[in-house]
């Protein structure tokens, strides 16, 4: 009879040490597969914010306004990397630049400026602001979600900031289509929240 007390005992300490698991589990979970998270909070490395979380369906709070990211243009120059993210919900065609340099985060958004009339060259004017030449070049891209772009192909670029940095302007030809014209302003990471895209039905959780 003591046996069979001992043996009962045992199974029950089992079971309450399953439950106790399994309710664990049922805790943390929503942490792992999606839940809305900020990426560029304190608490998150640099190497998290990316393509990976920001994304098609991710969601950009800024000014007010939620924008639903449509797609996402990544773009490659040699070792170089850096992704253009589409943006849907304000007024006009406005993008979230993402570059990472030397561990440092660089980030603009940009607005689609069309009927300005200019073209590039050493000195653009443009909302009575005087914009001169930074960098320029060729690069391959890949496009993720809608963009209008095909899935693949190169493009050239031109981009000006003005004397302070604080206005940039951006010259971009996708695939010999002609210029198109933005301009654009650095970002911190303080003025706006994102919250990435929720994992694919069936997926196994979300690693950033």
């Amino acid at each position: 009879m003591g046996e069979l007390l001992i043996v009962i005992g045992v199974v029950v300490v089992v079971i309450a040490g399953i439950g106790i698991a399994l309710k664990m589990s049922r805790t943390r979970r929503p942490d792992s597969s999606g839940h809305r998270r900020d990426p560029l909070a304190a608490d998150q490395p640099v190497h998290g914010f990316g393509p990976r979380n920001l994304g098609p369906g991710a969601i950009v709070a800024y000014g007010g306004i939620d924008f639903v990211v449509r797609g996402t243009i990544t773009l490659r120059q040699g070792s170089f990397v850096w992704w253009e993210h589409l943006l849907d919900g304000g007024d006009g065609a406005q993008w979230l630049g993402v570059e990472e340099e030397e561990g440092q985060l660089e980030l603009t958004w940009w607005t689609t400026r069309k009927g300005l009339g200019v073209g590039p060259q050493a000195e653009v004017v443009v909302d009575d602001r005087v914009h001169r030449e930074d960098e320029s070049g060729e690069a391959e891209y890949s496009c993720e979600g809608t963009t209008g772009l095909p899935e693949r192909g190169r493009m050239r670029y031109r981009d000006y900031q003005t004397g302070d940095g604080s206005s940039l302007l951006s010259f971009e030809d996708w695939d010999g289509a002609g210029w198109e014209v933005s301009t654009g302003r650095p970002l911190s990471p303080g003025e706006f929240t994102v919250y990435p895209a929720p994992p694919a039905p069936g997926a196994h959780g979300y690693t950033p």
